[in-house]
């Protein structure tokens, strides 16, 4: 069937940068890389215009990464590969309408890849069709600056440095303020914002909701898999004159002539800061790659607690079963005889093995015990004590899930990080793994409606689902996201209390290490 397209027509807008002309598709006004900011390396966003008439058809550079993309594991994680350039401060558009009295609401993705790669397109099923036209919101996507470009304080060397351990985040509050002035041309309500994000990206959500110049750009958010208490990296404190310096020895740039870093050119940049950090990160110093805390941004709530004006944000949380087990299992799981599957678990847990199988078979009934290896130890935990930190704050809405589905490969693999994101944006369709008869249609629908209820209201109700209670100080209410969706509370306290008294605690770079020797 063919399908409607415009372009001559599109009205031109009037926006804060100057006039911008997007295209109609198939009941859609997309605009791509719209800028929303300028900056110079190190520096802080400042607002940009441009003359003429803008066509906004093309999507922006995104920021250059640190190392080569290397395309795998496309089944299970499709991505898109892009052109690269500093000056990313540049976000895109779905709209159904350009109507400035429409007042849709607005969803605002920020991607994943820690604070040092992906962009807002890296992923197919990041694309903003689909929940645009299904959810009747504005949906945005935004990329902006990472790894050193966005994060590497160098504040003691001149006072137009003074905030570059947050320029990344100092380019996302300058893309909600853009969206803030602007978005109501595109049929948006500025006064009602979500802002989502998976991975890095949900740690973005929080990140922003500690910074006091972010206040009042967005009203609720949503955290997919981006709950971090250190396992993963740890908090940015000191400051970047050892690093900084050992870069311009490194580089050969005299310490009284620091502007020069603006100007080397990047993958220079890139191989001197990899040469001489690991050896600063070995003895506990600072090398950014993350947001520094300072009176810009005010840390991690897991480690520094929650501003008060956190608690005017419903907040919606959540994690994946697997989250970084990748790897396929060297078995098939559904062939096991029960003996069998204690032979493969023992290893692990020794004489716990029994133990183990029977709190797993509690905490999660249906699943196959060999499942127990493939746990998540990152992101679950540290979600629950966000979640129950937020909800101390007061009784606008905090909400718990967990998405426990398993997928048709590898012998019914279990849910891993970033196997939810199309079923939040209501892309399936654009994702193969996902098409499971009879299943994945139908969690899609309540996922999304669910979500899209959250959006609207606060809070995340469905007639596809059972009632989902917010978390308080008395009840911890998790929806499990799955074949069958049911609400369940405290269900795996105890398995995680016995796992963490048998095993070291969980180390990313191990676990990478172990899944490359093995690949």
């Amino acid at each position: 069937m063919t399908k409607t397209f415009r372009f001559d027509d599109v009205p031109v807008l009037e926006t804060t940068g100057g006039k911008l002309k997007g295209y109609f598709y198939n009941g859609e006004y997309i605009f791509k890389g719209v800028p929303y900011a300028y900056a110079d390396r190190f520096q802080m966003p400042k607002e940009t215009k441009w003359e003429g008439v803008k066509e906004a058809n093309s999507y922006g550079f995104v920021c250059p990464l640190m190392d080569k993309d290397i395309p795998c594991a496309e089944l299970m994680v499709p991505h898109r590969y892009w052109p690269q350039d500093e000056h990313c401060q540049n976000l895109n558009i779905w709209t159904k309408s350009l109507d400035e009295d429409k007042k849709m609401l607005v969803v605002v993705w920020l991607h994943g890849g820690g604070y040092f790669a992906g962009s807002s397109i890296e992923q197919v099923a990041y694309d903003g069709f689909n929940m645009c036209m299904h959810g009747d919101v504005v949906v945005v996507s935004i990329n902006h600056r990472l790894n050193i470009l966005g994060y590497l304080d160098l504040s003691l060397f001149g006072e137009k440095y003074a905030n570059s351990g947050n320029a990344g985040h100092a380019d996302m509050v300058a893309a909600l303020r853009w969206v803030h002035d602007n978005i109501a041309l595109f049929g948006g309500d500025p006064d009602n914002v979500t802002i989502f994000g998976q991975s890095g990206g949900g740690m973005k959500v929080t990140d922003l909701m500690q910074i006091e110049e972010a206040d009042g750009l967005f009203h609720k958010g949503l955290v997919m898999s981006g709950v971090d208490d250190g396992k993963l990296m740890p908090a940015c404190t000191g400051d970047g004159r050892e690093i900084v310096t050992k870069i311009m020895e490194e580089l050969q740039i005299p310490e009284n002539e620091v502007e020069k870093l603006e100007s080397v050119p990047y993958y220079e940049l890139v191989k001197a800061y990899q040469k001489v950090s690991p050896a600063i990160a070995k003895q506990g110093g600072y090398i950014g790659g993350a947001p520094i805390v300072n009176d810009y941004y005010k840390g991690n709530p897991l480690n520094y607690g929650f501003r008060e004006h956190a608690s005017t944000i419903p907040l919606m949380a959540g994690s994946v079963f697997g989250e970084f087990a990748f790897m396929p299992a060297q078995y098939d799981k559904n062939e096991l005889t029960e003996e069998q599957m204690k032979e493969v678990i023992r290893p692990v847990y020794g004489e716990h093995t029994d133990e183990m199988i029977k709190l797993f078979s509690e905490a999660f009934p249906g699943k196959n015990p060999t499942d127990l290896l493939l746990i998540d130890r990152v992101m679950r935990q540290p979600t629950k004590h966000l979640v129950n930190l937020h909800a101390k704050g007061g009784n606008i809405g905090t909400y718990l899930y967990e998405f426990t589905l398993e997928f048709p490969m590898y012998h019914n693999k279990i849910a891993w990080h970033c196997s939810d994101i199309p079923f939040f944006f209501r892309n399936t369709e654009l994702v193969e793994v996902c098409q499971i008869p009879d299943v994945g249609e139908k969690l899609e629908a309540q996922i999304f409606e669910a979500f899209m209820s959250f959006v609207k209201t606060g809070k995340p109700e469905s007639d596809k689902l059972p009632v989902w209670e917010s978390v308080t100080q008395d009840k911890e209410p998790t929806m499990i996201f799955d074949r069958e969706c049911e609400v369940r509370y405290q269900f795996d306290d105890r398995l995680y209390e016995k796992i963490d008294s048998i095993l070291p605690p969980f180390s990313m770079m191990k676990m990478t290490e172990e899944q490359n020797i093995q690949h």
